[in-house]
């Protein structure tokens, strides 16, 4: 499809943090298609399929991680970029990075680790994922970080919007590579938004489904995913049942996505450039009105009966500790960090305690559980539930 006239051009991009010696030998790639190949090789990337998604340390091989769940977002954003005319290698890429500064056990890890960090600027695992991408993971001789372009670095940092007030972390990037956090991002961005809007919306219910967590009692209290489930069994009424589930999953996520599109067909008429989406002053890809009132609801009601779930809230209370508790055995000896991370330990808070929380993010929930048993002693118990 052709190319919209708001849509990134990777040959105009605003280039990225340090000047690159490149000898040509690594084929015709665009300036974002590299983007997406040095996150698809970066080892950040790799661990994403033992992180958390919905369940803890999961036991079944069928239930989504952070990596498959990136992945099902790459798909549904590449084709609503491709629909929209936009740069789908951009789109892609923004999609498969968004999860990268999750730590393990998903919010769990999080929540424990911005309790740790309070005396040190916080922990976001939005700017702790560009950190990991502009600054931690450093494979390349000549620069820090995997210097990605100006467009990537700004779409992750604004994944949910212009950003008002930013940590440490995001504030060290921005300062050395001026993002612009004050306007919306590229339509690119804001596509990777709305796509990892509807995977996780959908997707987590048919894990949840999976699960026992959800019954098709509790999906047809919602006025939207009934409607659906009538239509899918009125197409399919000798099919089982967990197939016409699985249908309905995928018939929301039709739904939704042609909502996108003629959504933001309509908005994006007349737009001239990237720009212009940058300076609009709000959203312009997205939902209708009337989805997003439906999409809210669908988020509040997964609230309430998956994500806070008594078994639920059980294992993340124990998730957390094990993040705790970890914090606390590096701060009282960073001796007992693996070599490469021991020798590098700056002197001095808030350094040292962000040193650690480095570590800390970079694990998965099965090597975290791990260094819990090789410090204390013994295995934490009841991490996962399905």
């Amino acid at each position: 499809m052709q190319r919209a006239p708001y849509a990134a051009d990777p040959a105009a991009s605003r280039g990225r943090e340090f000047a690159e010696d490149r000898d040509g030998a690594r084929g015709p790639r665009s300036e974002f298609q590299r983007d997406r190949d040095r996150i698809i090789h970066s080892i950040a990337f790799r661990r994403l399929r033992s992180k958390t998604q919905v369940f803890v340390a999961p036991d079944g091989d069928h239930y989504r991680t952070r990596l498959t769940h990136s992945l099902e977002v790459a798909q549904i954003g590449r084709v609503i970029a491709r629909e929209l005319g936009l740069d789908e290698d951009l789109t892609e890429a923004l999609c498969l990075a968004h999860d990268i500064g999750h730590p393990p056990f998903g919010h769990a890890g999080e929540e424990a680790l911005e309790d740790a960090m309070t005396h040190a600027g916080g922990y976001d695992h939005n700017a702790h994922g560009i950190r990991v991408l502009a600054r931690l993971e450093s494979p390349y001789p000549d620069h820090p970080g995997l210097n990605l372009t100006w467009e990537m670095l700004e779409g992750m940092a604004k994944h949910n919007g212009p950003v008002e007030t930013s940590n440490w972390a995001l504030a060290e990037i921005d300062e050395a590579f001026s993002l612009q956090l004050d306007q919306w991002p590229s339509l690119e961005a804001q596509v990777a938004a709305v796509a990892d809007d509807i995977a996780y919306d959908n997707h987590d219910i048919d894990d949840g489904l999976r699960a026992g967590f959800l019954s098709l009692d509790d999906l047809m209290e919602l006025d939207l995913l009934a409607d659906q489930f009538r239509r899918v069994e009125k197409r399919f009424p000798r099919a089982p049942r967990d197939i016409q589930l699985r249908e309905l999953v995928r018939s929301q996520i039709g739904l939704m996505v042609n909502d996108v599109l003629e959504n933001t067909r309509a908005r994006v008429k007349g737009m001239a450039s990237a720009d212009e989406a940058r300076g609009a002053g709000e959203q312009t890809a997205g939902f209708s009105p009337e989805m997003a009132v439906e999409e809210r609801r669908l988020k509040k009601f997964m609230y309430e009966r998956l994500y806070y779930h008594p078994e639920q809230i059980q294992t993340s209370e124990r998730a957390r500790d094990v993040v705790s508790r970890l914090f606390a055995a590096y701060r009282d000896d960073p001796k007992i960090m693996p070599n490469g991370w021991a020798d590098q330990l700056p002197a001095g808070d808030p350094h040292t305690s962000r040193h650690i929380a480095d570590f800390i993010a970079g694990m998965t929930d099965r090597f975290a559980i791990d260094q819990c048993r090789r410090i204390y002693g013994k295995a934490p118990e009841g991490l996962s539930n399905v």
